[in-house]
């Protein structure tokens, strides 16, 4: 039986942030990790074209730069040996393919069982993501060739001169399916409602500014600053009144890129901009006017031998299956494996959508927080600037409990559900998100605001949510 301070469960950007401050601290601590390696989502995602879709610099830790990033959106491959590189100072504390089975609140200290054992600890921080748990298309039928989700990409399968369908266009959707169609005989796309999509702008950098800013760490500072600045100017464009230019600015992308009528009107939206995640590419509407790629706008219906099969009812032959279906993301399994105050199981809790005060804290769970999950991701700037703002308030929160358990209180909690979902109006506007659950209605994933405005409210422990006085403070 492992006993610590505190336990971390995920090894993905969150867990690592968690754990390089937990030990800067002197804590006693253990990260949990139930895939052979560390990286979470950018661990599992390796399918071809994977990337990140915010400004490599601005998408890291703000006191780890690396001036090597390849390119401005940076390939996944580099991201994930970032990550490693950043987690080398507490690597020996991470547990590698050590999966949790349950954790019990006993009244003083979280008792979790896992895959290599028992482990005790005084605080739990779950830190296991809202991408991990992939989504298939659940349609009736068998296809009798190989099907794979984005995010279980099979690098056994050839690619070369198959024809291949691929399920969904979302945000892996785009980047794959121009890699597909550089390789496959034919690639068939079925869309069940289009995205907006804008430019992206994506670039090399040139080796001249690599070792500049190897030379001058200055200049990613000021980069990263002004990355900052720009991208939190985005806000705006998706949920406030600079959404009408936006818009026009992705549909004339669509138009410059799509002559034909007829496959534009295909890819126009139906849905209000904002409501679901904009997307961004340079190449995949140029891919779309390939002669061996072909649209089909309506969703998965049916799987046949060598076949999928539309809800329009036309019948595409195919050799492989590619499922760009993204995640489950409202209803996450690691809730069901946790039981808090009096037994309370996480997933009976959140039954109504998941909930938390200031995105990190959930009443009936005591010494419990949650890292990168109810409401704590954005729409237009980096997650990670979320993820460090919330390592921030654990490190912070950490000295209270030498004086007991802390335990949001409920009135507080509601009054933070009730204000995210009071300005939450664009993505609970009508069309089907992966932001909204679907029970409950209420908008369960983003933090309606710029990332600052969270930084400066949250980014610290504030006692008096938990009935405490400043004074009562370690």
């Amino acid at each position: 039986m492992t006993a610590v301070r505190v336990a971390v469960v995920g090894a993905g950007f969150a867990g690592i942030a968690m754990a390089r401050r937990l030990a800067a601290s002197g804590e006693s601590f253990v990260v949990l990790e139930r895939r052979p390696g560390i990286g979470g989502t950018w661990h599992d995602n390796r399918y071809p074209g994977v990337a990140c879709d915010v400004p490599a610099h601005l998408y890291g830790y703000s006191d780890i730069a690396h001036p090597g990033f390849s390119r401005v959106f940076a390939p996944g491959a580099e991201i994930l040996e970032y990550l490693r590189d950043a987690a080398a100072s507490v690597a020996d504390r991470i547990m590698l393919s050590t999966e949790l089975e349950d954790a019990t609140w006993d009244g003083r200290r979280w008792r979790l069982a896992t895959s290599r054992g028992s482990v005790e600890a005084e605080v739990l921080v779950m830190a296991a993501g809202r991408l991990t748990e992939p989504r298939l298309p659940r349609v009736p039928g068998e296809f009798d060739g190989p099907v794979m989700h984005t995010a279980r990409w099979d690098h056994d399968v050839d690619l070369d001169d198959a024809r291949v369908a691929v399920v969904g266009t979302g945000a892996s959707g785009i980047q794959v399916v121009p890699e597909i169609a550089r390789r496959a005989a034919s690639v068939v796309v079925l869309q069940r409602s289009a995205p907006f999509i804008m430019p992206k702008g994506d670039r090399a950098y040139a080796e001249a500014e690599i070792a500049l800013f190897e030379r001058q760490p200055e200049r990613l500072d000021d980069l990263r600053d002004t990355l900052m600045r720009e991208t939190e100017e985005v806000f705006d464009q998706r949920a406030g009144a600079g959404r009408t230019d936006a818009r026009a600015r992705a549909l004339a992308h669509l138009a410059e890129r799509v002559p034909d009528p007829l496959l534009r009107a295909a890819l126009t939206p139906d849905h209000e901009f904002g409501c679901k995640r904009v997307l961004f590419s340079d190449e995949y509407y140029d891919t779309l006017r390939l002669p061996h790629v072909r649209l089909v706008p309506s969703a998965l219906s049916a799987y046949e031998p060598g076949a999928v099969v539309a809800a329009d009812g036309s019948r595409h032959e195919v050799d492989v299956v590619v499922a760009a279906t993204g995640f489950h993301t409202t209803r996450q399994p690691f809730a069901s494996l946790i039981a808090g105050r009096d037994g309370l199981a996480l997933d009976q809790y959140w039954s109504q959508g998941m909930r938390a005060f200031a995105s990190t804290v959930v009443h009936g769970f005591p010494n419990m927080f949650v890292l990168d999950g109810p409401n704590a991701t954005l729409a237009h700037n980096s997650a990670v600037l979320m993820i460090e703002a919330q390592a921030d308030y654990v490190a912070s929160a950490l000295p209270w409990t030498a004086n007991g358990p802390l335990e949001v209180s409920a009135d507080a909690e509601q009054a933070y559900v009730d204000e995210i979902q009071s300005r939450s109006g664009v993505w609970t506007s009508g069309c089907h998100n992966w932001y909204v659950d679907e029970d409950s209605g209420r908008q369960v994933l983003l933090w309606p605001g710029k990332a600052q405005e969270f930084r400066d409210r949250f980014g610290h422990f504030d006692p008096a949510p938990f009935g405490l006085a400043e004074s009562a403070g370690a």
